[in-house]
Parts: C-alpha cells; sequence; structure tokens
C-alpha cells in the first residue's frame, strides 16, 4: 500500500467510525441511555464481530492491517486526553463529604471483587487462552479483581450532574466512592504491570517512579503551574502559547509514566487532578474536550472492537466463563456497595442506587483490559469476555438507577412543584 492508499483508507476509516459513533450513540440515547454506551457498542459492532462477520470483505478493506498503528496511536492519544479531562473533573473536595460512608462502600466495593476473583482464578487459572501461560495466581487475581471492581466514575459523575444530585447525600457519596474506588484499582493494576513479567528492577522501577512522579504533581507541580492560572484567570483567556505548553506537559507526564514501565493513561490522569482549578480547567476542557469526545475516542472504541471475538462465545466453555464473570461481576460490586451504604446509614433507596451506579464498568474497563492485553496479561479470549461485561453492566446501570432511584426523585420533584405553586397561589 503506497502512502496516497494509506492515507485514502485512513480517511475512510475514520469517516466510517464517526458516523457509526453518530448513529449508535444516537441510539444509545432514544433508549435512555448515556451516548457512550453507543459508541462502546459501535466499536465492537465495526469490529469481527459483527461487520467482519458477515462481510469480512469488506471489513478487511476498511479496516486493513497496514493502517492498525495509526488507529492505535489515534486510539492511545485519544484515551491518554480523555483521563486527563476526567482528571481535570476530579473533585478532591468530594472526600471531606461523608467520609465514613464513602471510604465504606469504597473498601466494600474493592474487598468483595477482589475475594471473589482470588476465588475465580482457582477455576480459570485451569483453563487455557484466558490468561498468559506465565503469569502467576496473585498477578491473576490482582488484574480480575481491579477489572471487577473498577468503576465507570465519569459516566457516573454524568448522570449524577444530569440529574441535579451533586448536592444531595446520594450524589457526594456515589462520586467520593467511586473515585477512591478508581484510585485503587489503579493502583493495583500498576502494581501488576510492574510486577508481570519484567524482573524485579523493572517493578521496583516502576513502582518507585510512578510513587515519586505522583508525590511531585500533588505537592510541587500544582504551585507551579498556580501562577499560570492566575494569569490566565486574570486575563479571561488563554494564549494559544500557553495551550500549547500545557499540552507539551501533558505529553511528557504521558511519556513519563510510559517510560518508568506502567502506562501514558497514569500520567495525564494524574496531570488533570494536580492541575490548579478555575478559568484554567475551563478553557482546556473548552479546547479538548470536542476533539478528544468526537474524534479521538470513537477510534479508542473501534481499535478495541477490532480485538473483540464475540463469536469466541460460541463456545459453551468459554460462554459458562463470561455468564460466571458477569454475574459474580455484577453481584460482587452491586451487593456490596448496597450492604456498605445500609450500614452506615442511608436509607435502603438510596443504598440500592449507589449500588446500581457503581455497578457500571464503562470506558474505564475497556481502558484497562486493553493496557492488560497489550502487556500480554490476558489473552483474546478473556479480553472479549471483559469487553461483554463492560458493556453489559454499563447497560444496566442507568435502567436500575432509574427504577430503583428515579422515581423516587420524580417523585420529590412533583411535591416539590406542588407545594410552590401552593405558595404562589396563597401569595
Amino acid at each position: 500500500m503506497n502512502s496516497w492508499e494509506f492515507v485514502g483508507t485512513f480517511l475512510l476509516q475514520l469517516a466510517v467510525i464517526l458516523v457509526a459513533a453518530q448513529v449508535f450513540g444516537y441510539l444509545a440515547r432514544f433508549i435512555g441511555q448515556p451516548k457512550v454506551v453507543g459508541e462502546m457498542i459501535a466499536g465492537v459492532v465495526l469490529g469481527p464481530s459483527l461487520f467482519g462477520l458477515f462481510w469480512p470483505e469488506i471489513q478487511q478493506q476498511i479496516f486493513p492491517a497496514d493502517t492498525m498503528p495509526v488507529l492505535y496511536f489515534g486510539a492511545q492519544l485519544g484515551v491518554g486526553l480523555y483521563m486527563f479531562l476526567v482528571g481535570l473533573e476530579f473533585n478532591t473536595n468530594l472526600f471531606k463529604q461523608q467520609a465514613r460512608s464513602a471510604i465504606a462502600v469504597s473498601l466494600a466495593g474493592m474487598l468483595v471483587p477482589f475475594t471473589v476473583a482470588a476465588l475465580l482464578c482457582l477455576w480459570l487459572l485451569d483453563m487455557p487462552g484466558l490468561f498468559a501461560a506465565d503469569i502467576s495466581y496473585g498477578n491473576a487475581a490482582l488484574f480480575l479483581g481491579a477489572a471487577i471492581a473498577i468503576t465507570a466514575f465519569p459516566m457516573l459523575a454524568r448522570i449524577i450532574y444530569e440529574r441535579g444530585l451533586s448536592g444531595t447525600s446520594l450524589g457526594a457519596l456515589a462520586l467520593a466512592a467511586g473515585a477512591i474506588d478508581d484510585a485503587a484499582a489503579w493502583t493495583v493494576m500498576a502494581v501488576v504491570l510492574a510486577s508481570f513479567g519484567g524482573g524485579a528492577l523493572l517493578a521496583v522501577k516502576a513502582v518507585v517512579g510512578g510513587v515519586a512522579y505522583a508525590t511531585l504533581m500533588f505537592t510541587k507541580v500544582t504551585g507551579w503551574l498556580q501562577p499560570l492560572a492566575d494569569r490566565i484567570e486574570a486575563k479571561g483567556e488563554m494564549s494559544w502559547g500557553q495551550f500549547g505548553f500545557l499540552l507539551v506537559l501533558f505529553a511528557m507526564s504521558a511519556y513519563s509514566m510510559e517510560w518508568v514501565g506502567l502506562h501514558a493513561v497514569f500520567g495525564g490522569f494524574i496531570l488533570g487532578i494536580a492541575m490548579p482549578r478555575g478559568a484554567i480547567v475551563e478553557h482546556l476542557r473548552k479546547r479538548l474536550e470536542k476533539i478528544t469526545i468526537f474524534v479521538l475516542l470513537p477510534m479508542f472504541f473501534t481499535y478495541s472492537g477490532l480485538k473483540t471475538q464475540l463469536t469466541i462465545l460460541a463456545d459453551w466453555d468459554v460462554m459458562s466463563v463470561a455468564l460466571v464473570i458477569l454475574a459474580a461481576s455484577v453481584f460482587a460490586k452491586g451487593i456490596a456497595c448496597w450492604a456498605a451504604a445500609r450500614l452506615t446509614g442511608s436509607d435502603n433507596r438510596t443504598a440500592m442506587a449507589v449500588g446500581a451506579l457503581m455497578n457500571a464498568r464503562g470506558l474505564m474497563e475497556l481502558i484497562i483490559i486493553n493496557i492488560a492485553l497489550k502487556f500480554g496479561v490476558i489473552e483474546p479470549a478473556l479480553f472479549s469476555i471483559m469487553v461483554l461485561m463492560a458493556i453489559v453492566t454499563t447497560l444496566m446501570a442507568t435502567p436500575l438507577f432509574e427504577l430503583v432511584y428515579g422515581r423516587h426523585m420524580k417523585q420529590k420533584v412533583v411535591e416539590k412543584s406542588a407545594v410552590s405553586a401552593q405558595v404562589v397561589s396563597e401569595s
């Protein structure tokens, strides 16, 4: 394939990806799901599981192997920038609200899934084609525990903000618990990547490098960037030079995490958390959000979908594993978070809502399993199983939340409106 054919094929890929993302995103919203759910499904549809199954020749023409490195680059840039945006939205003040309940829900949402994962791995490690042949029981259990325990924190935040629950006890509890959960899950994943197949020196380099990077970011970089943030705040705008500097900082942060042996997404996420709050965050979001969410993220979903072989599930042995992992994931996470919320004083409806929201895995799951596949921790069969689990649990989240809490919320709105109408009539 010459350079002109390469460019033309990639542009055709991009057009197909963008159209599929918008169509499936619209369909997802039409049935009451977040747009990101439709985009996740679009990625799987474009892969060998559906498009490649029915029209393999056309699918291969649009997504030839030669163009995969460019698609991979776009996917990694997209997910890195997205995690940077997630870090920018990370509200550290949430930890000051309902700290006891949030920590309890988060601990339960981690301990129970990790216990379930440890039990599952006693069975799964005996099955070929799921984990890497040389993986230890400890690393397998840690990875599966992190994959089951992780929460779709960005989607959880959007559901809460869209429904006006940010200032409620439910909103504060769910957001704080979700943030703690994801931070812990990513930490565990970092340990797995550091220790898997790299030897003691590489593991020490990754752990020490990651801790040093995070410490530097949270203790020094925020202060170093504050004068820049103050200038942007005073002028009410961000110059292209300032924007370019911050992009360089993002690139160097991502590179630093790759260099120590972790993954670029850690660099973007931690930098996002460390950024000073205020106008600087709003300008960064304004310039990065559209291109990241509408162009680059669909490339990530498609790249994941091209590696997902749902036809593998036609084998009963693999399907049985998928069903067990799905059921274990749903009950371990949902029931644990519900029980912890109840034990720390939440009413049953609020506790069930927390369990429903915390059970979604979404994009965070896709990121963590893509990293695991890249580093050789898991095989394609387990990757496909975990993609299915991510989609199903994400699809479940909104309907379950509406079922257990939505009616209550709507009733409160009706009652509030009735009270307001009565006050107006009396006045």
